[in-house]
């Protein structure tokens, strides 16, 4: 009889691609009947030889040809036995079985059967793959050499058989493949999965695993046939690829183990810190531990890498020379599956950052003559010691320092000389008081002492206040050496005492200024407090506070306009500012009457009718194309943001004009940033989210923004017009109007200054690299009809 050929497709195991027409004369079958799958070729295989089919039809077969006995059941249930010659074919369109059937009628069905156990013994030995067959109890019935020697069995392969997995691997690995044995027992179809097992000497071995039933003549599930491959080869090898792709960055990185025994470190880390790979490697993280922070700083560090997979902060670390510098530390998890395998480390050396943040602090807080506290910190500090006195009980005093004829100094001889004195008051000044207490310089010959923990009983309060400044005097008095110049200065000193909260910082400062003014009517170089009656007793206040509760209902109030634009003179858009047409006292300006509603709580209301008109406008812009583009900034207070629902009303603001939130910015102060300053991210970037931006008004008098800066959501920084106003004639101005474009662009955030009122003001910002300006030259606020007037002139 000729030999019948059969093609089979590997890719989608046992299905018949062709089959040679002398088929029916072998099996008893038509071609068709296999070819269309009305008759399994695997059920035609005889029920004893079904192991050796399952690893000749497996996917996985290593051997590309070869030839072994099987046993057939023909159509007519007779058992024919061939001999099958195969051969593997892989190309483009899939895995291949070409398979040439030869008639042996020769040989007896019972010693055909020992043929075929000696070929199916014979491959299960020479095989390079893991391969085992099952019975439906999890028991091992025949394997692969290479897995009885995988599995720990020094002999034969038939030394697995009657045993179940957990007889030789660990139980962890045991239980996860009993687990997919058993849904496939069950009928559930298992794709291939790969699994961890670690061998007897601890080393870890990733394993891809196959697992499909065997069957008898009736389809009916009898047992197991998995293939396994070892792919720890090829994990390593990936594994290693992403290491060495992460450790070539440019940044200062090192790779550690799970136990944080450092593994490999670049040549940015051998640059910044020192250490040579040498040194490093084998060590731990805490080569660099500087010292400077607590076990709760650790703690929190890796929960929250164990919590989240990495690690984000400042950090200060010892170089190997000694030095201590702040770094930016990114620590990141590897891990393979659930089980970390390695930790990452990035460091960024923040030593400029750090050091441009604490010279803007220095140059917006401190008088750079003197060094002492200037203006913006002194209040600061008012502001914290009022709160104290409120809540302690105790008093305060603030003593205003004047000096004596130093206009005339100056005019002798010369400001070089004039500021060797200040230096030398201020000097003076701070050995006069405690470490507690504070010596600010607020400008010219203008000093203020403010001293805290007072008395809390008035009388005994003035008599410390008394002490301290009978003690400046009798300093100050004291012969100066200035140059070549032997000097002497007076200064007459005006003292008023604080011991609640209702006390105002301004009020405070204004009664200290009219003290100090009575001293040197007095005859100068004395000290005098303040005494109430000596102002007139007329309290506007309760009358404008009263009007302005009404002004709202009353519809008192508008919005101006002030264009704000960029070198070019071309408009970017305006910022809207609330005016008050008061039908007696006329126009009244934003600096009269927002502190006070501030402190009424009536700045919520007027902050919402701000807004919704300033959206109005916006609507009423996206209509004409010359003004579609405009944005408008809407100033916010802090009272207003902290509303509970403060994003609801501008979502719904928003929504009820129908506007482009890409059009409306909001102007915040950094008050903000006092308190609570989670929420106020939380709550930016709710909006940021629809496309609202964010500028920091006033940028750089407040004392609490710098550490925030970087995280809240900013789209924009405004130069306070107080630094604009004198920086082409002020070098400090210059000089922190320079620092803060230079950070501004650092963190990728815009820029505008306000109060530019003339063209060398422009330029010298310019020239800074700031090109977004507001201020009077280039429009004034004013109503929108003069406002859209404006517009069509530019």
């Amino acid at each position: 009889m000729p030999d019948t050929h059969i093609r089979l497709s590997l890719t989608d195991p046992m299905t018949v691609l062709s089959v040679s027409d002398d088929i029916e004369a072998m099996l008893g079958y038509q071609a068709d009947e296999l070819l269309t799958g009305k008759v399994s070729l695997k059920s035609r295989i005889h029920t004893g030889d079904q192991e050796l089919a399952g690893v000749l039809f497996s996917p996985s077969l290593d051997q590309s040809s070869g030839s072994f006995n099987l046993r057939l059941r023909q159509a007519s249930e007779r058992i024919l036995c061939v001999r099958l010659h195969y051969s593997k074919v892989t190309d483009a369109s899939g895995i291949t079985l070409e398979l040439r059937l030869e008639d042996v009628r020769g040989l007896e069905p019972e010693k055909g059967a020992e043929t075929v156990r000696a070929d199916f013994s014979a491959m299960m030995e020479n095989t390079d793959d893991y391969i085992y067959f099952k019975d439906r109890h999890h028991v091992f019935t025949a394997a692969s050499q290479t897995l009885a020697a995988l599995a720990g069995i020094s002999g034969h392969w038939t030394g697995l058989i009657g045993k179940t997995a957990y007889d030789v691997f660990p139980e962890d690995y045991a239980d996860r493949y009993h687990e997919l044995e058993k849904q496939m027992l069950a009928g559930v179809p298992v794709e291939h999965v790969i699994l961890e097992l670690r061998d007897k000497n601890g080393e870890m071995g990733w394993f891809d695993n196959r697992i499909c039933p065997t069957q008898d003549d009736k389809g009916a599930i009898t047992g197991l046939f998995g293939t396994i491959r070892d792919i720890t080869a090829y994990k390593l090898a990936e594994n290693e690829l992403r290491i060495a792709a992460t450790v070539e960055s440019q940044e200062s990185m090192m790779i550690t183990d799970a136990d944080c025994t450092i593994l490999r470190v670049n040549h940015a880390f051998t640059e910044s810190t020192g250490y040579t790979a040498e040194e490093a490697v084998g060590q731990t993280p805490s080569l660099l531990k500087s010292g400077r922070h607590d076990a709760e700083f650790y703690r929190a560090m890796w929960e929250s890498i164990n919590s989240t997979g990495t690690w984000r902060g400042e950090i200060w670390d010892r170089r190997k020379n000694g030095k201590v510098a702040p770094d930016m530390l990114t620590i990141s998890a590897v891990k393979s599956g659930d089980v970390v395998t390695h930790y990452v480390g990035t460091h960024v050396d923040i030593t400029e950052r750090k050091a441009a943040e604490e010279e803007i602090k220095h140059l917006a807080f401190y008088d750079q003559l003197t060094g002492l506290p200037n203006r913006r910190l002194l209040l600061d500090r008012i502001r914290h010691a009022l709160a104290f006195s409120a809540r302690s009980g105790t008093g305060g005093a603030l003593l205003f320092i004047d000096l004596d004829n130093f206009r005339t100094l100056n005019e002798t001889l010369g400001h070089n000389v004039g500021d060797l004195l200040l230096q030398q008051v201020a000097k003076r000044l701070e050995t006069c008081v405690r470490r507690s207490d504070s010596v600010a310089r607020l400008g010219g010959d203008e000093f203020v002492v403010m001293l805290e923990g007072l008395s809390e009983q008035t009388l005994e309060a003035a008599a410390q206040t008394k002490i301290v400044g009978d003690k400046i005097l009798a300093s100050l008095n004291q012969s100066y050496r200035l140059a070549l110049h032997d000097y002497r200065s007076t200064p007459s000193i005006g003292a008023v005492l604080f011991d609640d909260h209702q006390q105002s910082m301004d009020e405070l400062l204004k009664q200290a200024d009219i003290a100090m003014y009575q001293a040197k009517q007095n005859g100068r170089n004395t000290l005098r407090f303040f005494d109430p009656q000596m102002q007139e007793a007329v309290n506007a206040r309760a009358a404008l506070e009263d009007e302005l509760g009404k002004a709202l209902e009353k519809q008192q109030f508008r919005l101006f306009y002030q264009v704000q634009m960029d070198s070019a003179r071309r408009p970017l858009g305006a910022e809207a500012l609330i005016r008050w047409l008061h039908p007696e006292r006329g126009m009244v300006f934003p600096a009269e009457f927002i502190p006070l509603a501030e402190e009424t709580g009536l700045i919520v209301s007027i902050g919402q009718w701000v807004l919704e008109t300033a959206c109005a406008q916006l609507g009423e812009w996206q209509k004409a194309e010359h003004t579609r583009e405009l944005v408008l900034s809407v100033n916010v207070s802090s009272q207003q943001f902290r509303q509970p629902d403060f994003v609801e009303q501008v979502l719904s603001v928003v929504q009820r004009h129908t506007i482009n939130p890409a059009r409306l910015k909001l102007e915040l102060t950094e008050s903000l940033l006092l308190d609570n300053i989670e929420d106020t991210i939380a709550n930016m970037n709710a909006l940021k989210k629809i496309g609202i931006m964010f500028s920091m008004d006033d940028f750089g008098t407040g004392y609490s923004s710098l550490q925030y800066l970087k995280r809240l959501p900013l789209d924009q920084i405004k130069i306070d017009q107080s630094f604009v106003r004198d920086i082409a004639t002020d070098s400090n101005d210059s000089a922190i109007v320079h620092t803060i474009i230079a950070m501004a662009k650092s963190l990728k955030m815009g820029i505008i200054a306000e109060g530019v009122e003339t063209a060398q003001q422009r330029q010298v910002i310019l020239d800074n690299g700031c090109t977004h300006y507001q201020g009077y030259l280039f429009g004034k606020p004013m109503p929108i009809a003069e406002f859209d007037a404006l517009l069509q002139k530019v």
